[in-house]
């Protein structure tokens, strides 16, 4: 199909291209053969380049006729014009002729009128035109890509993992006798959502994992609610909890005068109290083959915490959004006020 389209365009277009593609792929194919070594891609980069010089050739040959005409054709033409002068004949004697009859004279046919000659197309002309017309396709194909706006992470990317379902799952009695209480479930949607990536600062990251569990709140005796979600991504691991208790966010930021928090800073969130703060999370290892014992508690990398109050009175219960990296990294705390104004609408405070 291609070698049909190609004969179909006049010589003055067709072949400039074809010099053109030629060279191009000739002297690619040699670089790369020298660079990487490769004979074969050099006998096929010689091929392209004989191939190109043939084409060459055949157009300037072509240039040349154009320029100067053979000689045959004006010694033809002298030929032609000595046969056509007339020549000594011996008269005949005069002969008694019959006197011609009249005869109906017959209309005169008029002979047509020369067409007028065509005039030929410019060689040098179609030949320019071909070569532009190549380099703007191919500075098509190159800039295209560049002038194209590219997705800056404004369009949502879908989170390649799901969270699991819990139709089947029985709730501890604490989120029965807790008002308004969420479940992993509820929690993990909130929090997986398709632009999380771009809020960590990740836009090209997808979900490796969601999870979520009902849980409750350690040596509380299974009566307090504390759901959890998280999300892990190739950079970044998020997770979320809410507990359901009594303890304020000013109680909280008091305890942590005694604990190993680092980098404290209160601040508001969506109008209720916050506090952000950093801490190491803890490495445990498990041994599945069988042995009664696992490895020891290790520190884990450090790890940064938002803690919001369930409700702008602050009048107990919170919801931690924790952010880690096995690197160390940690983005910045922008991107926890970002995910906090996500997933909070979705966390109700405790009941009136």
């Amino acid at each position: 199909m291609l070698g049909f389209l190609l004969r179909l365009l006049p010589f003055w277009v067709r072949e400039p291209l074809l010099i053109v593609v030629g060279s191009v792929l000739g002297v690619r194919l040699m670089h790369l053969a020298l660079r990487d070594g490769q004979w074969v891609a050099a006998g096929i980069g010689v091929a392209f380049l004989v191939f190109t010089a043939v084409r060459v050739h055949m157009v300037v040959r072509a240039l040349r006729a154009r320029r100067n005409p053979g000689p045959a054709a004006s010694a033809g033409g002298a030929v032609s014009e000595d046969a056509s002068q007339p020549q000594p004949q011996p008269q005949p004697q005069p002969q008694p002729q019959p006197q011609p009859q009249p005869q109906p004279q017959a209309p005169a046919v008029r002979r047509p009128a020369p067409a007028a000659a065509e005039k030929e197309p410019n060689a040098w002309g179609q030949a320019v035109a071909a070569v532009a017309l190549f380099a703007a396709l191919g500075a098509a194909l190159w800039l295209g890509p560049r002038l194209v706006p590219s997705d800056d992470g404004s369009t949502p990317q879908a989170a390649a993992a799901s969270c699991p379902g819990a139709e089947d799952e029985e709730l501890p009695s604490a989120y029965r006798h807790t008002a308004r209480a969420v479940t992993g479930e509820e929690l993990c949607k909130a929090l997986n959502r398709s632009g999380l990536a771009r809020l960590l600062g990740t836009p090209a990251e997808t979900a490796t994992s969601a999870s979520g569990t009902s849980n409750t709140a350690p040596l509380t005796g299974g009566r307090v609610a504390q759901p959890e979600a998280e999300v892990r991504f190739d950079t970044y691991t998020v997770n979320v909890s809410a507990t359901y208790n009594k303890l304020s966010i000013a109680q909280y930021v008091k305890l942590m005068e005694f604990g190993d928090e680092t980098d404290v800073r209160t601040l508001s969130v969506l109008g209720r109290p916050a506090v952000l703060f950093s801490d190491h999370t803890m490495r445990i290892e498990i041994d599945l083959g069988g042995s009664a014992s696992g490895g020891p508690v290790e520190e884990g990398p450090l790890a940064r915490t938002l803690s919001v109050a369930l409700d702008g009175q602050d009048r107990g219960g919170y919801c931690d959004i924790t952010v880690w990296s096995t690197s160390g990294v940690l983005p910045a705390d922008s991107a926890l006020l970002d995910i906090a104004g996500t997933v909070l609408p979705a966390i109700a405070g405790p009941a009136a």
